[in-house]
C-alpha cells in the first residue's frame, strides 16, 4: 500500500453524449449543461492547488465538447502528471482529432467496450456504427503512440448488464486480443439513471453473473494483466479474486474527488461505501465484512440478500 495516496480529481464535463447507452447512469441528466471553459479551467487550477496530480475527464462524452483539446492543454500547463479521459472512442476514429489530443498532452485513455461484436456493442450504445468507430479509434491511437513516440496508457471499461453478462469471457478475450491489459468490468449501478428506471430489464442477479465474471477475470490472471478488475460487486462471490477487486486497490491508492455540474463529492471512495452501497445483517458473520462495500442499495431493494454468502 502506498504511504501517500495519489490525489485524483474527476471532472464531469457535462452529460451530453453521442451514444445513448441503455444503462447510462446519467440518462436523466443529459440536458444538464456542462461548466463553461473558464469554469472548468478554474476547477482544474483549484484542484491542483489542493494537491491533485491526476486529472480525469469524464462525461457524458468528453470529446463532444468543442473546447476539449484546450482543456487538455491547460491540464498539461498546470502540470498534472496523469491526464486521463474515459471515452466511447468514436471521435478518435478521426486521425486528426486523435493526433491533436495526444499532442495536447493526453497520456491516459480508457475506451468503453460493452461487447465483443458490433451487434452486441451497438445494441447497448444504441448508436449504429459505434463499435466500428471505437475499433478504428483505438487503432488510430495505437498507431500514433508508435509514430509519435509518446507514452500513453490504454485501458478499457465494460458495463455488466443482463444483455452481455453471459458474453463476458468472450468480451475479455476480445479485449485481450486488442492488446489491452488494463481493464475494468463494472457491475451496473441501479441507484440512478437508466438502470434505476429499467431495473428488471438491465440488472442481472449477482449469483447468475458471477460465474461468467470469474471466467473473464481468469483471462487477466492468465496473461498477467497489470489491471484486470471487477468493480461494484459483493466480495463473497469473489473471495479468490481479491487482488482483482477495483475498490480494494482504489481505496489503497487514491483519494478521489468528483466535480460535476450538479454536485461535488470531496471523497468519492467514502461516499460510495456510505451512500451508494449497503450490507445487511446476514453479512455480519463474514470474514470479508470490513473489506467489502456490500452491494448497491437499489439492488437489495429489488432482490434482497438471499444470494449473499457468508465466508468463514
Amino acid at each position: 500500500m502506498p504511504r501517500n495516496k495519489i490525489k485524483k480529481t474527476v471532472i464531469f464535463l457535462g452529460y451530453i453524449c453521442n451514444n445513448k447507452c441503455v444503462f447510462c447512469i446519467n440518462w436523466d441528466k443529459r440536458k444538464i449543461p456542462g461548466g463553461s471553459f473558464q469554469e472548468i479551467k478554474r476547477e482544474m487550477a483549484d484542484a491542483k492547488k489542493r494537491g491533485s496530480t491526476y486529472i480525469e475527464f469524464v462525461g457524458g462524452e468528453p470529446t463532444v465538447r468543442p473546447d476539449i483539446l484546450d482543456l487538455i492543454r491547460f491540464a498539461k500547463e498546470l502540470g498534472f502528471k496523469t491526464i486521463m479521459m474515459a471515452t466511447n472512442g468514436r471521435m478518435y476514429s478521426y486521425d486528426s482529432f486523435a493526433r491533436k489530443a495526444l499532442e495536447a498532452g493526453l497520456n491516459s485513455l480508457v475506451f468503453s467496450i460493452h461487447g465483443h461484436t458490433a451487434a452486441l456493442h451497438d445494441s447497448l450504445t444504441q448508436a449504429p456504427g459505434s463499435f466500428d468507430q471505437l475499433k478504428r479509434g483505438l487503432e488510430n491511437v495505437k498507431a500514433l503512440i508508435k509514430e509519435m513516440g509518446v507514452r500513453v496508457s490504454l485501458g478499457s471499461n465494460t458495463c455488466i448488464v443482463k444483455q452481455n453478462y453471459k458474453q463476458l469471457p468472450k468480451i475479455g478475450e476480445y479485449i485481450k486480443n486488442l492488446g489491452i491489459d488494463n481493464s475494468e468490468f463494472i457491475f451496473v449501478d441501479p441507484n440512478y439513471g437508466a438502470a434505476f428506471g429499467k431495473f428488471d430489464q438491465l440488472v442481472p442477479k449477482i449469483s447468475l453473473a458471477a460465474p461468467y465474471i470469474r471466467k473473464c477475470l481468469d483471462i487477466g490472471k492468465e496473461i498477467g494483466a497489470a489491471h484486470w478488475h471487477i468493480r461494484y460487486v459483493p466480495l463473497c462471490y469473489f473471495a479468490d479474486y481479491l487482488d482483482q477487486i477495483s475498490e480494494l486497490q482504489e481505496v489503497a491508492t487514491f483519494k478521489t474527488e468528483h466535480i460535476a455540474p450538479d454536485f461535488y463529492n470531496p471523497n468519492a471512495e467514502e461516499g460510495r461505501r456510505t451512500v451508494g452501497r449497503a450490507k445487511t445483517q446476514k453479512c455480519s458473520g463474514c470474514k470479508l465484512f470490513n473489506a467489502c462495500e456490500g452491494i448497491w442499495k437499489e439492488y437489495l431493494a429489488h432482490y434482497g440478500d438471499k444470494e449473499l454468502k457468508i465466508i468463514k
